[in-house]
């Protein structure tokens, strides 16, 4: 690094540390991100030089200012918690029934307010312009994103970078795929219309519980007979759902599932696919369907000119050895996607998986526990990025 950044990372973890437990506590979800937002602006607008707005109430974007013009870079963190009861016997540990950070959420907005904080003191050196972007309601479609790019935190950006906490990868490591790295994530909802009846008459009904057994069945076949094998696609019905009884033909059924997929192809095709194959099965058996396809969040695509801003950024901050080339993307979801439909970006995984420490649970687990020490990890890498690009 080309300045000795050691004493101003020491200085501001013990904060970064408070501020990490302050947020896990009183976890918010998606789209009542309110309270969180209100701390972070709160302890942000006591930093020097930073110009703090509120695209939504429940969002906070922060931009500082070089003392040399030249082009903007943003970084940003997710602040929402998700809808699952924590396991923990932590002091820490949520306050609030039902709401947990299972997915870290709480150290993405410390580690990215303490380097906020950081490049604060290097003001004087920048040449070019940071913006800190605090986002909610990462983990519900439409997202959070989406929303903040229509309202213009973007504009006259040239690059974003995010980053996100991994257990499954070793504290002080971290993981990229170069291109692909997520999966679009669109939802469905099929209700199958027929005839309920007495379960010793079904000659007299329209089953639609047979019905959705078929459909079930068809739907795995869209994804491994319909689709070219090469683009590959997770299809999967996750409710099955009737309003019968032991001796009751029910009047129709629910079905609801996701479709996962990298390619842009099959997100497009799957859908008429869908329809085509509900045409058929329920003119077969006289009945009716209603569909509901939902667009979730796109393709996650990490740009390669912000790949290699990456690569080098890793190396500067946490030495030769520590960067991971992943072989596969995941097929998981993230709307960061959104941001990199605007402008060139890249999203790393940094590890927080110690088996001493018993952080090795997965995120969105009840029992998910992060190793703090990734905390400083987060930082250095923000800073690395910004010292990388502006200075």
């Amino acid at each position: 690094m080309k300045t000795n950044l050691a004493p101003l990372f020491d200085e501001i973890a013990p904060r970064v540390l408070a501020w990490r437990r302050y947020i896990h506590a009183r976890p918010d979800l998606s789209f009542h991100e309110q309270e969180t937002a209100d701390f972070i602006a709160g302890e942000l607008a006591g930093f020097r030089g930073l110009t703090l707005s509120r695209p939504t109430p429940n969002s906070v974007v922060a931009e500082l200012h070089g003392a040399e013009p030249g082009p903007c870079y943003a970084l940003r963190a997710d602040i929402d918690a998700l809808p699952v009861q924590e396991i923990s016997d932590e002091p820490f540990r949520s306050q609030r029934d039902g709401v947990m950070h299972a997915c870290g959420h709480d150290a993405h907005s410390a580690m990215l307010m303490g380097a906020a904080w950081v490049i604060c003191q290097l003001q004087q050196q920048l040449k070019g312009s940071v913006r800190f972007i605090f986002q909610h309601a990462e983990e519900v479609p439409p997202g959070g994103a989406l929303e903040l790019v229509k309202l213009g935190v973007l504009d006259r950006v040239s690059m974003i970078f995010g980053l996100h906490v991994m257990p499954l990868f070793p504290t002080g490591t971290v993981g990229y795929s170069e291109g692909v790295f997520s999966a679009s994530s669109d939802n469905f909802d099929i209700v199958l219309k027929g005839k309920g009846g007495h379960g010793s008459m079904p000659h007299l009904s329209c089953d639609p519980v047979v019905l959705g057994a078929e459909v079930v069945l068809k739907l795995q076949q869209i994804a491994s007979r319909r689709l070219n094998p090469l683009l590959r696609a997770v299809l999967t019905v996750a409710t099955f759902e009737g309003n019968g009884g032991y001796n009751v033909i029910p009047d129709s059924v629910h079905l609801a599932g996701t479709l996962r997929t990298h390619s842009h192809q099959v997100r497009d095709e799957v859908p008429r696919l869908v329809q085509q194959m509900l045409d058929g099965l329920t003119l077969a058996h006289e009945a009716s369907y209603q569909l509901d396809w939902q667009r979730g969040y796109t393709i996650g695509c990490n740009h390669p000119d912000a790949c290699r801003v990456a690569e080098k950024v890793v190396g500067k901050a946490l030495g030769e050895g520590k960067l991971q080339k992943l072989d596969d993307p995941m097929f998981g979801s993230e709307d960061f996607s959104s941001y990199q439909e605007k402008v060139p970006g890249c999203f790393l995984f940094i590890g927080s998986g110690s088996e001493e420490k018993g952080t090795t649970w997965n995120v969105h687990n009840p029992r998910f526990k992060l190793d703090e020490d990734v905390l400083r990890v987060g930082v250095k890498l923000h800073v690395a990025f910004i010292e990388t690009l502006l200075m």
